[in-house]
């Protein structure tokens, strides 16, 4: 296969099937230095499976794919594979990059003042490498993905601390081609934004495979969408590719309507022709089976239907009553008091671990406050919808899981569906019902795990992170169907435009046992976070003259406690280097001939200007020093 200078990746004829289930065919498609690539699809098409193709996590039954032998191909897995038993410091510096291996021997020291040859060794080779801009960059992506505990043991972490982890080790390797799956669930918003705007500004070139749709609009220059068997492209963001995906099934819908006249015409001519005369006009024959194709063809629209049948909901919904709740001196919630009114929507955000996932078991009665109370109203059905709920039986044919529920289940215009009806209105075809849950995807499981939920005819719906591993086309129809829900609506997500389209007020869990009730969306609050944070600065700015004018002269800073060990280290490290000068000098100036005089005075030279840099080094931290 042929790659040319700017091209990074060529796909061509991809094949792949997990025994009689076909994941996709005759995929071909290349992506060029510095585009930045969305692969789209609906659940069950093999998104995950193609990332892991091209990344050598798995292979194809069939096709080509060739990287540019120039690149470097870095992978986020959905689920990344982390060794348990190594540290968050084992995993993070365990990168095959020797400016990477000196800073972990630096930070190392420095989280061991007490060994004195560490320090030395680390700051030998970081001098050696050349790494202390490394440095500088690990400090900055670790901060960023708020990673501190480094002696942690990767298997007592989260998955979302996990992933994390493997980012992290993914931007220090610093490929030229990342290949993305799924690469904002788990992150709170605050990260999420930074590597938003991190990957927007790079020059890297991308392939991820995401649900966040800002993502999309703000990273991507490109979407590629596998729809019914074949690959369309769109150049632009998601904006774009929703304005032209439009199109074409405008396009194509009114092809299928010409089609399927002209069909007719056709069958109608076809069936009165005389057997003699069939070989006469052979090819009408032949473009009537042509024609037939088409007009039978489906368009592809990914209607999810949705039209449960909702409980009635009284005056009285749910009130909250000076709630607390903490563990030990973290606080949850203090005091919080709140009167749900009908058709609230609510959004809860805050970093991770201030509470609210705690916060919904109390509402759902699965944790107990330690003060206060949750009155619920006479009428109030609670479908709650979270990830840690969503144990489904591997073993159970789809089917049977909607059965176990009910075998009909009615709808808001009086009708009652079957289970196998209302699966197909879930998009799950006659053929897939009737498969184990554990051959479904992510995203189907989810999809099925909703439909269960929402099957209880739920009026005040409580959705925690309802969006990952959903495709697009399913979420488009859950937001639309959750826009006209008639109950009360609460949703955790990190998911903005999600949020944003869905809710009109937001808990914003600030820490401390503080909520704050803000009445907005989410981009709202970021732009009110963003004026409050600008008003700060702008008030210290003006400050610093008046705090200026009374000082006699201007505070000293202080050394951080890496610069007070590493200038302590230093005044070691100068004396030995002062003593090795002098015993060269002293064989430089005696008898020392031929190869040794050579050598000598080589290594004269070279520590004479390693003794002055450590020595620019202790002035500089010593204007400083206490």
């Amino acid at each position: 296969m042929y790659l040319c200078g700017m091209n990074y990746l060529s796909v061509e004829e991809l094949y792949k099937s997990f025994g009689p289930k076909l994941i996709f065919e005759d995929l071909t498609f290349g992506i060029s230095k510095g585009q930045k690539v969305a692969f789209v699809a609906k659940n069950g098409t093999g998104k995950s499976t193609l990332l892991k193709v091209l990344a050598g996590q798995d292979s194809a039954d069939k096709g080509v794919v060739a990287f540019n032998n120039s690149i470097r191909v870095g992978f986020l897995d959905q689920d990344p594979r982390l060794i348990d038993t190594n540290s968050i410091r084992e995993e993070i510096f365990s990168l095959d990059h020797p400016a990477m291996k000196a800073v972990g021997a630096y930070r190392f020291a420095l989280d061991h003042p007490e060994d004195g040859d560490a320090m030395e060794k680390g700051l030998a080779l970081m001098d050696e490498q050349n790494a202390w801009d490394m440095e500088v960059r690990v400090d900055e992506v670790l901060t960023r993905l708020k990673i501190s505990t480094l002696e942690q043991k990767v298997g007592q972490l989260s998955g979302g601390q996990q992933k994390r982890i493997a980012l992290a080790k993914l931007l220090l390797d610093d490929p030229d081609f990342l290949i993305l799956d799924e690469p904002t669930n788990h992150l709170d918003l605050e990260i999420i934004e930074w590597l938003e705007e991190y990957l927007a500004a790079s020059n890297k070139t991308l392939l991820m495979v995401t649900h966040d749709r800002y993502f999309l609009e703000r990273v991507c220059n490109e979407i590629i969408e596998l729809d019914a068997g074949a690959l369309h492209r769109y150049h632009g963001n998601y904006s774009y590719y929703l304005e032209k995906r439009e199109e074409r099934h405008a396009v194509e819908a009114t092809n299928l309507s010409k089609a399927q006249s002209l069909m007719k015409s056709e069958l109608d001519w076809i069936r009165k022709q005389p057997r003699a005369r069939g070989t006469k006009a052979k090819y009408r024959v032949d473009a009537f089976h042509d024609l037939e194709k088409k007009a039978t063809a489906k368009v592809e629209t990914g209607s999810l239907d949705i039209d449960l049948q909702t409980s009635r909901l009284g005056k009285k919904i749910l009130e909250i009553k000076g709630l607390k709740k903490a563990y030990g001196d973290l606080k949850i919630l203090n005091d919080f008091n709140y009167l749900f009114k009908r058709k609230e929507r609510v959004g809860v955000i805050g970093k991770n671990g201030v509470g609210k996932s705690t916060f919904l078991n109390m509402i759902t009665g699965s944790e107990k406050p330690d003060a206060g109370e949750i009155i619920a109203g006479p009428t109030l059905v609670i479908g709650y919808y979270n990830q840690a709920g969503m144990k489904l039986d591997n073993d159970k044919r789809v089917v049977d899981v909607v059965k176990d529920i009910a075998e009909y289940i009615p709808t808001n215009d009086g009708k009652q569906l079957s289970a196998g009806q209302m699966l197909e209105k879930f998009l799950f075809t006659p053929d897939s019902q009737y498969s184990y849950v554990s051959t479904l995807s992510g995203g189907e499981k989810r999809r099925l795990y909703l439909l269960t939920i929402l099957m209880g005819n739920p009026n005040f719906l409580i959705l925690d992170e309802p969006t990952n591993d959903l495709d697009l086309l399913t979420l488009n129809v859950l937001e639309d169907y959750l826009m006209s829900f008639p109950g009360c609506l609460m949703v955790v997500s990190h998911d903005r435009y999600f949020m944003d389209k869905l809710v009109d007020h937001m808990f914003v869990f600030e820490g401390e046992g503080k909520v704050k009730d803000f009445n907005g969306r989410y981009l709202d609050y970021f732009e009110h976070k963003l004026a409050e944070e600008l008003e700060e600065k702008r008030n210290e700015n003006l400050e610093k003259p008046k705090a200026e004018k009374v000082k006699v002269e201007p505070e000293k800073r202080k050394l951080s406690f890496k610069e007070k060990t590493e200038y302590d280290n230093l005044e070691k490290e100068i004396e030995e280097l002062e003593e090795k000068k002098a015993a060269l000098t002293e064989i430089l100036s005696g008898t020392v001939e031929g190869a040794d005089l050579a050598k000598a005075s080589e290594d004269f030279g070279r520590l004479t200007k390693v003794l002055e840099e450590k020595t620019d080094r202790w002035l500089e931290l010593g204007e400083f020093a206490e």
